[in-house]
């Protein structure tokens, strides 16, 4: 029996840059010019803005990523266009943050081992140990770094540290109860995401699903954003909702809520990963 034929390479492109006549043509010739087999093709014009974005999955049989990223820069140059170019299956490796409530944690970690995400995952990191024997069945080092008063510097200053040791491309809070600082915030911009609840009227504090219950609330949901210096109000990739009822009590309202909370989360951390996110401003562009 005959060898199967060795897969060809795809790569992702993506880019953004001012509306212009042009655009498409200047990118699908680049990919002509090269052989390239384009197998998804996605662009969006914001016109209140004027701004171009572009997502291209392509193959290529004869082409080595770095000639690819040399050959496109005279394109891009002409265009000011940002851009990047990636391997399609390359996965990113991911740290995540976790507290005390494992959801999230529990669900990232199941869909890494079934290979349902284009993730690593090198590592967990928690400011508690609750979740340290987890973390283990799935043969995934865990990192206690405990986060009080007196040591947040110094528990940012390791956590920044680990980071770049382990060459992490992405930082996924599943329910990490710290607020990051400024710094970490602008130094890991564009590349950590957090999951909250959210509302419709939204709770905050302690026990939102308890008070969400008092009112009786007909919808609960939740809301994968990127991190900025602004608490909870980065640019959102993600939101999901499900319907409540009287019937439900307290309990019920947050198995139901964690539920969406580990999908959405999943959602946003699967589409960061497979490079259909572009920030525009304080939005983000969903190529789904």
């Amino acid at each position: 029996m005959a060898a199967a034929p060795a897969p060809v390479p795809s790569y992702v492109l993506v880019l953004s840059c001012t509306d212009r006549p042009g655009l498409v043509h200047a990118v699908t010739g680049f990919l002509v010019q090269h052989g390239a087999n384009i197998i998804d093709s996605q662009q969006f014009d914001d016109r209140m803005a004027g701004s171009f974005f572009m997502r291209v999955h392509f193959e290529v049989e004869h082409a080595a990523l770095e000639q690819l990223r040399d050959s496109f820069t005279g394109v891009a140059t002409t265009y000011q266009m940002t851009w990047n170019l990636f391997p399609a299956d390359e996965p990113y490796r991911t740290l995540v943050l976790v507290s005390r409530i494992g959801h999230c944690l529990n669900d990232l970690l199941f869909r890494h081992q079934a290979g349902a995400l284009n993730i690593e995952i090198p590592a967990v990191v928690s400011n508690h140990r609750d979740f340290e024997r987890l973390t283990a069945t799935y043969d995934v080092p865990f990192h206690h770094i405990p986060v009080g008063a007196d040591n947040k510097y110094e528990a940012e200053a390791a956590l920044l540290e680990l980071i770049d040791e382990l060459d992490i491309d992405l930082v996924v809070l599943a329910r990490y109860m710290q607020v990051l600082s400024d710094d970490v915030c602008k130094r890991l911009s564009g590349r950590i995401i957090n999951i909250h609840h959210s509302f419709l009227p939204s709770f905050k504090g302690a026990k939102p699903y308890h008070q969400a219950h008092d009112r009786g609330v007909k919808l609960i949901g939740a809301t994968a954003h990127y991190v900025t210096a602004d608490l909870d109000e980065g640019p959102i990739i993600e939101q999901g909702v499900t319907r409540v009822h009287h019937r439900m009590t307290p309990d019920e309202l947050v198995q139901a809520g964690r539920d969406v909370e580990s999908n959405v989360l999943a959602r946003a951390v699967r589409w960061h990963t497979e490079t259909r996110l572009l920030l525009d401003g304080s939005r983000v562009v969903v190529f789904d």
